[in-house]
């Protein structure tokens, strides 16, 4: 029989409706006029045949105010979007469906913080960057008032470290712990536990990197393959950016990033994915019966640093309206009022505003060692790192600002909010934190899933060389499941096979899929003669998410039923769910995967290989006619690779093309058909490289 652990581990399998997109704004009258476009950044940008944007600068201003204006015009709609939403006006044209975001805005002072440590923090080269790419964008808006939101103008350097101090706590699910912490009712406050941390949405990623020793012709290899929605504020942007000051990068980008996030330099990349560990901590308040405005802290009653904020949200018929929203600040952090009591979040990259100073100093590192030194800067509240340079060092980092808490309490739940003891103040120091570096074993990997297998057995980080209030996460997804039965067991992996493994559609039989798979295969169904058949069905699958495989829709879909129950839905049930749905769309309860899991991009309607946890990832929704229709996954891909002689090459694939809102532009969807049949297009880094393939060259300054 299915347990009900085995289906609350289902979870995370499929995208909930709530996934992040951009809104496009339908905004009318004039727009204000923006801040000059500052003639003198001296900078080209140079297009290539799939329009991906390669800038030359003279210094680093110079190729950030490119950047900036080369996504905006690919992409100005979502710069707009996220500066709203780091603003705190998001719901002042996204309506009621972005007041949250707007509270949370207040809730972690991100203007306050901006305000206190903005210029004391940062240094002035990094500054610089962001004020230029600031200034590409209003060069961008500048030219086209039309598609500029009324008041906007003008971007700031600012504008983009708000929404880096705003979003990257989001990537270990602190957007979760506020929500959870102010449902009302929802869960009893004995049971709001460390799942608080846990992110919304599924996440995943897939980072790898190969050494000389594992390598059949000993170069080194490294995958960049995050998982990411194929639109919205946290859709890869591909680029090249090179400046006269040593700032030369290839790989992704978010809209508002004036930094490659992952991706390679001259010498050394990585690849992100995201990681799980325990950084938040909620705490319940005592409140004095006399003052409902002061808490209880180490017996003596503290008065909450208060506020009132008003926040425009758009109404139906256009007009605004303003909400008031009451904004408490504890010793502990942010605090709010409940119908369940009060509490205060305390969270890794709480005031915290130089995450734009590493991601520059990661940017320019030219060795292993200042590589090491800009992770150092823990400014970056999270996410894994895994390592590849020229010289052929791999390494794998579970990255995040672990707090340092007292021994012997349960961090994992609600806190007593009345002891100062438990208000922690010190990082553990980055050489302290899980990383493995250069192992026997010459590979090192990570699925999203915990530090602890990272490689081979024999080479793996033990558990108990790192303390319990860490809250390191020891769940292991299908894909990382996947690396050790593919990678794992290929004593000198080929560049052929690098790539086979990568597009490898398997679940592991010791995934969550397997044991429903092996649950539905047994379950007692009374002899009903369709069921019997669903079951053969069901026995014959091999597991892969293969097109024409004419199982995965019938086990997947009822893993996504049963997920989306929460529980609540009996496995049998989901199984006569999944049975019915599939003769409703398809008139049969075996279509193949193709006919099912499709990838939809302007003209094109494609089947895609892969599916959720895969290690070819791909996520999607139902859409009306019953298709399910990717939305995220595998998105922007690069492998990266250094012959034994150090010698750099990379080639990458996007799921759409570069220009990802424009659909009238022949980018809009023209690396859609390459993504799809699992190819690559070459990356051209140097200036011999990219010579013959320059289809547009201009000056953004003009």
């Amino acid at each position: 029989m299915l347990t009900a652990l085995s289906r609350r581990r289902l979870s995370g399998l499929f995208l909930a409706a709530a996934l992040l997109t951009a809104v496009g704004p339908a905004v009318a009258g004039p727009a204000k006029a923006p801040a000059a476009r500052a003639p003198h950044y001296d900078v080209r940008v140079r297009r290539d045949e799939w329009g991906v944007p390669h800038v030359i600068g003279r210094e680093d201003p110079d190729a950030a105010f490119g950047l900036g204006y080369a996504q905006a015009e690919d992409d100005f709609v979502t710069l707009q979007t996220g500066t709203l939403t780091a603003r705190g006006q998001l719901a002042s044209i996204q309506g009621p469906s972005g007041l949250e975001s707007d509270y949370r805005v207040q809730l972690m002072d991100v203007w306050g913080v901006i305000e206190r440590r903005y210029d004391k923090d940062l240094l002035e080269p990094v500054k610089k960057v962001l004020d230029a790419y600031a200034a590409g964008i209003n060069a961008y808006a500048a030219r086209h008032p039309d598609k500029a939101i009324p008041g906007m103008a003008p971007f700031t350097g600012r504008d983009l470290v708000a929404g880096m101090i705003f979003n990257s706590p989001t990537f270990y699910g602190l957007d979760g712990v506020f929500r959870q912490t102010m449902a009302p009712t929802g869960k009893p406050v004995d049971s709001i536990t460390r799942q608080l941390s846990e992110p919304a949405l599924p996440t995943g990623s897939n980072g790898l990197a190969v050494g000389p020793a594992r390598s059949s012709d000993g170069a080194t290899r490294l995958l960049v393959n995050s998982h990411q929605p194929f639109s919205g504020p946290f859709a890869w942007y591909e680029a090249v950016v090179e400046s006269g000051s040593g700032w030369h990068v290839a790989g992704g980008f978010f809209p508002g990033s004036p930094f490659m996030l992952h991706g390679h330099n001259a010498h050394l990349g990585w690849a992100n994915t995201v990681n799980n560990p325990d950084l938040a901590d909620v705490y319940e308040l005592k409140i004095n019966p006399a003052n409902p405005d002061q808490y209880q802290l180490d017996g003596v009653w503290k008065t909450f640093e208060k506020r009132t904020v008003q926040i425009k949200v758009k109404q139906a018929d256009g007009s605004l309206q303003m909400t008031e929203r009451e904004v408490l600040r504890s010793a502990h952090g942010p605090a709010v009022r409940t119908d369940h009591g009060v509490f205060a979040i305390r969270y890794a990259g709480m005031d915290e505003v130089r995450q734009a100073q590493q991601y520059f100093a990661l940017n320019k590192a030219k060795d292993l060692a200042e590589w090491k030194a800009a992770m150092a800067l823990q400014a970056l509240p999270s996410i894994n790192y895994v390592y590849a340079d020229e010289k052929g060092n791999i390494g794998y980092v579970y990255n995040a600002r672990f707090p340092v808490r007292k021994e012997g309490v349960d961090w994992s739940g609600v806190l007593p909010g009345d002891r100062s003891d438990l208000i922690w103040t010190e990082l553990v120091p980055f050489a302290a934190i899980p990383q493995l570096w250069n192992p026997k074993s010459g590979y090192v990997f990570n699925s999203n899933n915990t530090p602890f297998q990272a490689t081979d057995p024999a080479d793996d980080l033990r558990p108990d060389a790192y303390p319990k209030t860490m809250g390191i996460q020891t769940n292991m997804t299908n894909r990382a499941l996947r690396v050790l039965e593919t990678f794992g067991q290929t004593p000198f992996i080929s560049s052929g096979q690098f790539n086979l493994f990568k597009y490898d559609v398997a679940y592991s039989n010791r995934s969550d899929v397997a044991r429903l798979a092996r649950a539905l295969a047994v379950m007692d169904v009374k002899g009903e003669a369709e069921l019997l058949t669903a079951q053969a069905v069901v026995r014959a699958w091999d597991l892969k998410a293969t097109t024409n495989s004419r199982g995965a829709a019938l086990v997947l879909i009822t893993a996504a039923i049963l997920q989306q129950g929460g529980g609540a839905v009996q496995p049998l049930d989901g199984f006569k769910q999944a049975i019915a749905m599939l003769k409703t769309y398809y008139g049969r309860m075996d279509p193949t995967w193709g006919e099912v899991n499709r990838i939809r991009r302007g003209k094109l309607d494609m089947p895609v290989e892969g599916g959720p946890d895969t290690y070819r990832a791909i996520y999607g929704r139902y859409g009306a006619d019953g298709r399910l229709v990717a939305l995220a996954g595998d998105t922007y891909i690069m492998f990266v690779s250094w012959t034994r002689e150090g010698q750099l090459s990379s080639r990458s694939v996007h799921q759409f093309g570069s220009a990802t809102q424009d659909a009238t532009s022949p980018h809009y969807a023209d690396q859609t058909p390459l993504f799809v049949e699992e190819r690559t297009k070459p990356v051209y880094f140097t200036e011999d490289q990219l010579k013959p393939h320059i289809a547009q060259a201009y000056d953004p300054t003009k």
